[in-house]
This record gives structure tokens, sequence and C-alpha cells, in this order.
């Protein structure tokens, strides 16, 4: 029989815990944006438990109706879900079940926020996953715009709204994600091309995928340019955002002007860096 410690350790892959995270430190950034958290602590705490559980529940969904698709590829393949590890209707009891009570919780905090959150994880479960993904390349929109939502609905937390500042969060965030899932993309191209998922690189071509995560990268830049500068950053913190900005901007040309998987790989990096540099200065 499987103890609790050995289920939960095979659980822990399915959340894909680094990037649950960022979007947990997005969505803290969001509320920090607008509210100080010293003196709002339970609602940090339920902000927090509401998008962790939303989030994670979402992510085991998506990897369990993915099952087939990693099943495919090598990258994949050992898997807890396609290695059979894990029965499937065990998952996705327990996907559903985070989903449900990272909602609740947040719905009952607040409406707009939960109702932010349920957006969130309809357009990543559902809209991205379920219907998109195996069809188009473009599904990569929908995808970002449920990575943005943890922000936007941590902004509108905090101020009741939703404001401009929230959407150009959002939006940063949306023009992020491709930088991240177009490198995998051309990194594992020959993976998605054995799954039978569109990428940007096996519909359009490795030249344009780049030039796409350079506009994406640069346009993400002078969207938390934007919403830094609305927040009322102080000039200090916004000289170290426009030094970061910089160095994304270099990265971005550095692509198209001498293209390789290095160089793709190293924008890749910084530009993970750039957005935990981004939301720390947004909480600063």
């Amino acid at each position: 029989m499987i103890t609790l410690k050995a289920k939960l350790r095979l659980y822990w892959p399915l959340i894909k815990s680094l990037q649950t995270a960022l979007l947990l430190t997005t969505g803290l950034a969001g509320y920090m944006s607008a509210r100080c958290p010293v003196t709002t602590i339970p609602t940090m705490i339920g902000l927090g438990i509401s998008l962790f559980l939303a989030i994670s529940g979402s992510t085991i969904l998506n990897m369990w109706y993915d099952r087939d698709i990693d099943a495919q590829m090598p990258r994949t393949q050992k898997r807890p879900l396609p290695a059979g590890v894990l029965d499937p209707k065990e998952v996705l009891g327990v996907g559903l079940t985070l989903s449900v009570l990272g909602v609740g919780i947040a719905v009952a905090m607040d409406i707009l926020f939960g109702l932010i959150i349920f957006a969130g994880l309809f357009f990543d479960v559902v809209i991205y996953t379920v219907w998109l993904k195996r069809r188009t390349a473009w599904s990569i929109v929908w995808g970002g715009i449920s990575g943005g939502m943890p922000i936007l609905a941590g902004r509108a937390l905090g101020v009741g709204a939703i404001d401009w500042i929230g959407l150009a969060l959002m939006l940063a965030i949306l023009f992020w994600i491709p930088t991240h899932i177009m490198t995998f993309n051309m990194r594992y191209h020959s993976d998605y091309q054995r799954a039978n998922v569109p990428t940007f690189p096996s519909t359009y071509g490795f030249p344009f995928t780049r030039s796409v995560i350079a506009i994406s990268s640069i346009v993400a830049a002078i969207a938390m340019g934007g919403a830094a500068f609305g927040i009322g950053m102080a000039w200090g913190y916004l000289r170290l955002m426009v030094v970061l900005s910089g160095g994304l901007l270099v990265l971005a040309i550095a692509t198209i002007v001498n293209p390789s998987e290095q160089v793709n790989f190293g924008l890749f990096k910084y530009a993970s860096l750039y957005m935990l540099g981004s939301m720390l200065l947004v909480t600063l």
C-alpha cells in the first residue's frame, strides 16, 4: 500500500511546481501592488491558498487530459500518468477537487476575485487544453490569457475592481509566456511533431517563431514598465526596471540577428529571471 508521503511525491510533478510557484508569485505581487501585505495578512493567506489550489488543480487536469500526448514524447514519457504509476480516474478526481476548492475559497473571499480565478481555470483547461491545443498553434494566446489571470485577480482583490494597471500586468504575463512555451516548442520540435501537436515552429518555421518571441518579449517589457509607472514605483526601482528591460531587449534582438538555440534559450532563462525580478520590484 502506497503511503501518503509517497502519493504526494507522485502528485508533485503533476502540479509543475516551478510553474505553479511563478504564477502564485504573480498573483501575490498583483495584490501587493495595491495593498500592504503586513496589514492584510488573513487576506494574503486566503489569496495564496485559493490560487495554489486553483492553479494546481487546473495543471493536474491538463496533465490528465494530455496523458496520451505525454506518452508519445520522450521528454514527458516518465511522468506519473503516461508511465502508468497513477490511476487516471483518481487523478481526475484530485484535479477537480482542488479546482473546486480553489475557486470556492476565492468566491467566498470576493466575487470578482473568484470570477477571475474561474475564468483563468476555464481558459486554461477548456479553451486551451481541451479545445485548441491539438488544433492550432494559436492556442498559446489563450494559454497566455489564463497565465495572466492570477496577477489580474490579485490586483482586482487589492483595489476592488479591474483597472488598467491590472490589465497591463496581465498583458505583461500574456506576452512573456510565448518566450517560455515557444522556446520549448523549438527545442523539442520533434517531440511535438511525433505527438501531432501544432506549434509555431511546425506551422510557421523557426525564423518566424524567433521573431514572435523577440517581439512578445519587448511588448511584455513595455507592458510591465507601464504598469510599474502607473503603480507609482519609486524612481530608483524604475531605473532597475529599465536596466532589466534593456537586457531583455538586447537578447530579443540577438535572437533575430544571430539566431541559435543557445541564444534563444538564453533569452528564455533571462525572461524568467526578468519576470521574477519585476514581480519583486512591484511588491517592493
